[in-house]
């Protein structure tokens, strides 16, 4: 994360005050929630300001999760090793030297597999699409009806990803019901545990969730912030840092408008979770987001102890490791806000 000094800042800020600042949870307590991947309540109820309190950590650490798998940061197992675990490399260098500041900047994103040709080719065709839905965008605009079923063919097709024949890579086929077995195993009741799809493959009417009937900005933030003081502030400032990040670059391109293409990252997460925009066109997902970058989201945001470096090589291979790293700050304030939309509103819904 020090990679963008900005965010890194506010990142820490939101966890410090989450973790060590006055709130309604015991010191200990915020540490235990902080490793959980589920809340059983006992005889005594939590109190309204302990439960948020609570969802916020869970959502802070659920999302964190897929920024740390996903940027290379967890060691990968082989059976080739003497202890069975080999450090990921990014860009050809090693986490050690993510770690020791060395010089990784402008290492351009290779991989084996692919050509530099090909990587500047699928750069400047991005580039090229960019340019063709602004333009479509000034000339004429979609309409309600066309953008909503645009969201539903997104959302649907997103159910497809990993595990139906959108997914890039065979090994990640067909694995729902797969126990990945690590070092935590033995602190986890139910290793079954853990994401499933907002609704079952073949429903033609799946549920969803209309931003604008529960946002962030209008009932979330005041939600948390009045039982959980400073904290809602402290999210927002996250939140907004994230999305309107950039550097006007895109690999070697400069001077770069790239809100389109990062409004795109995070919208994407939203529909998969069910999430809708109705001012959106989520025809701009489709056309930005190439399948190999789906299922790098998909795994990370829902399944960040799959991620694999072959998955993080396969997209965006001329892009820079700093503007690979800004994705997965998207991806994760995208994954906790998401979260933190479905909790919130069902403890909104519990008070009124």
């Amino acid at each position: 994360m020090s990679i963008h000094t900005q965010y890194l800042e506010s990142f820490l800020r939101s966890q410090f005050y989450m973790l060590r600042m006055d709130g309604p949870l015991p010191l200990p307590y915020r540490h235990y929630i902080a490793i959980m991947k589920l809340v059983k309540t006992g005889e005594n109820n939590w109190s309204l300001p302990e439960l948020v309190h609570a969802v916020v950590l869970l959502a802070h650490y659920h999302a964190l999760a897929s920024f740390v798998f996903g940027s290379g940061i967890n060691p990968e197992r082989d059976p080739d090793t003497s202890n069975g675990v080999r450090l990921i490399a990014v860009n050809n260098f090693c986490v050690c030297d993510l770690a020791n500041d060395n010089n990784i900047e402008n290492a351009s994103l290779t991989s084996s597999n692919f050509g530099i040709a090909d990587s500047l080719s699928e750069l400047e065709a991005l580039m090229e699409r960019m340019k063709r839905l602004q333009e479509d965008k000034e000339d004429e605009e979609a309409s309600q009806e066309e953008m909503a079923t645009r969201f539903e063919n997104e959302k649907k097709e997103s159910l497809l990803v990993i595990s139906g024949g959108i997914c890039a890579f065979p090994v990640l086929i067909s694995f729902d019901d797969e126990i990945v077995s690590t070092d935590v195993s033995r602190y986890i009741e139910d290793p079954g545990f853990g994401y499933k799809d907002f609704a079952r493959r073949g429903e033609e009417h799946l549920p969803t969730f209309r931003a604008q009937d529960y946002t962030w900005e209008n009932h979330g933030f005041s939600l948390v912030n009045r039982l959980y003081s400073d904290i809602g502030h402290l999210l927002d400032e996250k939140f907004r840092m994230v999305y309107n990040l950039t550097y006007n670059t895109m690999a070697t391109h400069e001077d770069v408008d790239t809100t389109m293409l990062r409004r795109a990252l995070f919208n994407y997460v939203h529909c998969m979770y069910g999430i809708r925009y109705d001012d959106y066109d989520y025809g701009e997902v489709n056309q930005l987001l190439e399948r190999s970058l789906k299922v790098y989201i998909k795994t990370v945001t829902c399944y960040p102890e799959r991620t694999t470096k072959r998955m993080y090589d396969s997209y965006w291979r001329q892009f820079k490791h700093s503007e690979k790293v800004h994705v997965n700050l998207l991806l994760m304030e995208a994954r906790m806000q998401a979260e933190l939309l479905y909790a919130l509103r069902a403890i909104t819904r519990h008070l009124t």
